[in-house]
Order: C-alpha cells, then sequence, then structure tokens
C-alpha cells in the first residue's frame, strides 16, 4: 500500500472518529458542559468584561466570579446537606450570584419574591421543606428562618473550582405557579430540563456574543427571566435588568434606547404600554426580539416592527412545565405572517420537543382539527412537587414515531395548519395569562371565598382599553365592603392576581347544565 494511501485511511479514520465523538457529546450534552463550564470559563476569559448593569451600576466578570466565590464556602462548609435553599429574588449581583453558588453546589434554588405577601412565601417554604434562605436585603422578612444575608459575606479567595458531577436528574430549580385549591403548585426543573432547553435554543438561530447588551425585564420567579439572565452569561454578554421600584415598561424603553440594547425578550403587554411612543423610539441596535409569556397580537408587533428595523423577531412559547419555551415562530419582515384571530402562531417545536395535538381521549389529530396541545422531550418535567393526584392528570404516556414519550398537557387549544404550523385557539381550562404570569382563576376565587365566608364568587378576564388583559370579580350578593375585601387578597396574592373589577350579582345567572353563566356573565363588562 502507498504512502498516501495509508494517510487517506488514516485520514478517514481519524474523521470517523471525530464524528463519532462530536455526534456522542452531542447526545450528550450535559449541565456542566453546556452551562457550568461555559460560564466558569467566561469568568475568567472575559473578566475584564461587564456581566450585569444594574440600576445603572455596572458590573464585570471579575467581580461576578467574586461574588460567587464568596456565597459558595458557606454552603459547602456548613449546609452540604440541604439540596432546596429558599433565594430571596432581589435585584443585585449577590441574587443572580446565588444561583451559581448553589448551581456549583448541586442544590436547587426556590425564588421567593421579595414583595409578594409573606402568606404566600411561607406556603412555599413549609410545601418544600426549606431549612435555608439566601437574603441579600438590608432586613430580611423571613426572620422564622435560618437565613444568610449573602450581602454581607466577604471575598476571600476565589471557590470557582468544580470536579464533581452531579446527577443530570437534580433539580436545578423549584417555581411556583397560581394554583386552583389556593395554594400555588411547584414545577420541578432538573438540570438535565434546563440543558436540554439551552441546547434547543442556540439551535432556533439567535447568535449573540460576547458583545452584546441584553435585556432582563422579568421577575426571578417567572421562567422567562432564566433565559433572560442565562442565555447572555453563557456567551460572555452584558445582562442589563430593572430595579423592583422602577416602573418596568418605562425603565425598559430607556435601556433599549439609552445603552443601545441588541437582544430583548419583551412581552407584548409591554408593548401594549410602549405603543403610544411608538414614533419616538428609535432602536436600531436590537437585533432580536423576543416575544414571551403570551399571545402576540399581529398588528401591534407590525407597529412595533419601525420601532426595531434591524431585529430579528421570534414569537416563542411554552409552559413553565416543558422548561421555559418548547415552540417558536420567526416573524417575516416583508412577507406575510399566518394569523389566527389576529394572533401570531406559535410555530414549530424546538429541538428535542415533540409536539401533539390531541382529543379527550389522547388521539392524536391529523392537520386542521384542533385539539390540546401536548409536548414530550428532554425539557419536560418530572412533575409538581408532592402533588402525585396532579402529576396523573397532566402527564401521561403515548406510542408517537415508534418510541414511547411521557406527554405533558399544557391545556392550551391548538391545530397544525397545512404546513405544519402550530396555532394557537386559547385556554381550554380556567387559566389565564396576566402581565405574563400564567393565573389560575380558582385561586382567586378560593381566597375571595375564603374572606366572604363561602359566598360565591368568579373571577373572570376582559381586555382594558389599551388591550391588556384584566381580572373581574363577581360576587353573589348585593353589598360588601369592596375596600376590605381587596385588602385581604392583597394579603394573600401578589399584584398582578388582585381583581381590578368588582361587581356584584344578586344571583348568578345558570346554564342548561345547572352551571354559572359565565359567558352571561362576562356580557356584563363594559367600561
Amino acid at each position: 500500500m502507498g504512502k498516501q494511501k495509508v494517510l487517506d485511511v488514516y485520514f478517514l479514520i481519524f474523521a470517523f472518529t471525530f464524528k463519532l465523538i462530536t455526534a456522542l457529546m452531542e447526545d450528550n450534552n450535559s449541565f456542566d458542559q453546556t452551562i457550568l463550564s461555559p460560564l466558569l470559563s467566561n469568568i475568567y476569559r472575559f473578566s475584564n468584561r461587564n456581566a450585569f448593569c444594574i440600576d445603572e451600576v455596572y458590573y464585570s466578570y471579575k467581580e461576578f466570579g467574586d461574588c460567587i466565590s464568596k456565597i459558595r464556602p458557606i454552603l459547602k462548609e456548613l449546609y452540604s446537606n440541604d439540596a432546596y435553599i429558599g433565594l430571596v429574588a432581589n435585584d443585585d449581583l449577590e441574587t443572580y450570584a446565588s444561583i451559581f453558588a448553589l448551581w456549583l453546589e448541586g442544590k436547587c434554588y426556590i425564588p421567593l419574591h421579595p414583595n409578594q405577601p409573606i402568606y404566600r412565601s411561607e406556603e412555599i417554604i413549609k410545601d418544600m421543606n426549606i431549612n435555608l434562605i439566601l437574603d441579600s436585603s438590608l432586613s430580611t422578612v423571613f426572620t422564622k428562618h435560618q437565613t444568610i444575608n449573602t450581602s454581607t459575606l466577604s471575598y476571600d479567595d476565589d471557590s470557582l473550582d468544580y470536579h464533581e458531577a452531579f446527577s443530570e436528574e437534580r433539580t436545578a430549580y423549584v417555581l411556583f405557579t397560581s394554583g386552583s385549591t389556593g395554594k400555588p403548585k411547584g414545577v420541578s426543573i432538573s438540570r438535565k430540563n434546563l440543558t436540554a432547553f439551552i441546547d434547543s435554543f442556540w439551535n432556533c438561530g439567535i447568535l449573540i456574543n460576547e458583545k452584546d447588551r441584553c435585556l432582563q425585564c422579568f421577575d426571578l420567579t417567572f421562567d422567562v427571566s432564566i433565559q433572560c439572565f442565562l442565555v447572555p452569561l453563557l456567551k460572555g454578554a452584558c445582562v442589563y435588568t430593572i430595579p423592583h421600584n422602577q416602573i418596568k415598561y418605562s425603565y425598559a424603553s430607556a435601556l433599549l434606547e439609552d445603552h443601545q440594547l441588541t437582544v430583548a425578550a419583551v412581552a407584548p403587554s409591554m408593548l401594549r404600554y410602549l405603543k403610544p411612543y411608538f414614533e419616538e423610539l428609535n432602536l436600531p441596535a436590537l437585533k432580536y426580539c423576543i416575544l414571551a409569556a403570551e399571545a402576540s397580537p399581529l398588528n401591534l408587533i407590525e407597529e412595533w416592527k419601525t420601532c426595531i428595523p434591524n431585529a430579528e423577531i421570534y414569537n416563542f412559547y411554552g409552559p413553565t412545565e416543558a422548561t421555559i419555551y418548547c415552540t417558536y415562530y420567526q416573524i417575516k419582515r416583508n412577507a406575510p405572517n399566518r394569523t389566527l384571530n389576529g394572533m401570531i402562531p406559535i410555530g414549530i417545536p424546538m429541538k428535542g420537543v415533540e409536539a401533539i395535538i390531541v382529543d379527550e381521549g389522547n388521539n392524536i389529530l391529523p392537520a386542521g382539527k384542533k385539539g390540546e396541545l401536548c409536548v414530550a422531550g428532554n425539557q419536560v418535567c418530572v412533575g409538581y412537587w408532592n402533588d402525585p393526584e396532579k402529576n396523573r392528570k397532566a402527564f401521561f404516556e403515548k406510542q408517537y414515531n415508534g418510541t414511547l414519550h411521557r406527554f405533558y398537557r399544557t391545556g392550551d387549544l391548538c391545530y397544525y395548519d397545512n404546513e405544519s404550523i402550530l396555532m394557537l385557539f386559547g385556554r381550554i381550562d380556567s387559566q389565564a395569562k396576566i402581565q405574563g404570569y400564567r393565573v389560575e382563576l380558582g385561586e382567586i376565587e378560593f381566597h375571595a371565598r375564603e374572606y366572604l365566608d363561602g359566598t360565591n364568587a368568579v373571577c373572570l378576564t376582559f381586555n382594558n382599553p389599551k388591550g391588556n388583559t384584566e381580572l373581574s370579580l363577581f360576587v353573589e350578593d348585593e353589598e360588601i365592603n369592596q375596600a376590605d375585601l381587596i385588602g385581604y387578597m392583597k394579603s394573600k396574592l401578589p399584584h398582578y392576581m388582585i381583581p381590578t373589577k368588582i361587581i356584584l350579582e344578586k344571583r348568578f345567572p345558570l346554564n342548561s347544565n345547572s352551571k354559572v353563566d359565565k359567558k352571561r356573565l362576562k356580557e356584563k363588562l363594559s367600561f
């Protein structure tokens, strides 16, 4: 055999081996490889570059790494056996650093909003059996619990080494969403789920590098926030946040314009508030605009396009149970976009996600037939915390394309059009999206009835003159103290779950099934 032929054989063997190793690595992405290693690498590679801009103060990757290093040792030394840690979701460097310090130690964080009623946070703490809370606040409200004030810890030395590989099944975070029984329900997202999401997200075509400036305008108790801070940090970019004490939409518009941000994820409701200022907004630096958290009306986005002449616009959809987003649709600039009732499609499944439309018997429906959207894949969570009955209702196994999959019922009514694009009709249950948050109307009704000693109450949504969704509460009574009722509900629920209208009815109308006729009640909503 000649020398050239030998070289050719060796080259083919090398090429085949390289492809095999690459394929194996792609199929076996881990939390370490996909999230922790890139973040730690960026702390050293981009040590002098900005990692965060918080309340107009910049923090470098070096300062971010130092902040992680001051938090991690106390977790390692004193709380090594605690897997689930409460985290007060403040807008500061210590809070973001705490997330990565916990992940480096193989722990899970449960965000607790500093401005939500203490009653709600206490329910979460009790349900999760949390023994330790990390809180950067000057004065904590969690006086009944073991709390570490992360803002008072001092940096002594780097603590960014990482050797131990934890199971991919370990929980990365638990987010609590509204629950119909009056108690929030916890959605457990594993390291595997989050790894799958990041891998899928990069596959959508969004390219970010260390020169990008990215908006983070969502509360850390809301899952879209994780995309907003994690994606930039994995690429060495800078994250621009919004303080809790600021008006979100006006502060966000100032950040976008003054700092010429290049990447932004926003809810359509925020754009509605900005609409009166569209003629004044000029954001040529924006490269990517992600629409998330609620349905996106095409007419609003068409107007928004004029403010962001150079941006690619994506509409992302996903329940918390499927790890942030699971489908997406890239909006066309110079060609017609599909719509359903004026709303942009939710698009196609992300990489690794299986999405089917089923009837009430879990039979898969063909294109054009509407039914419940169900999704499967590595992004789908293990289930709800300590709630086996709800897990039985929300998840099911089914053969699809020759493989047994575990599907999650999204509760959304959808269909595939003739080009395999997912179109969204709306909810098939009693949930609603308010300011981007998924709200269980039954939870609002539960607390209203509790205060009213069992008097019937029905919560319905309506659109205000700006087109945003608000909540109305119908009470089956002729006279109540509305101020006291609202005060009670504010002590139990976050601000976005407080009804803006209370309507009294002597008797609720009933339909032919002897149920409250919500359609007739909704007809009474007018301005």
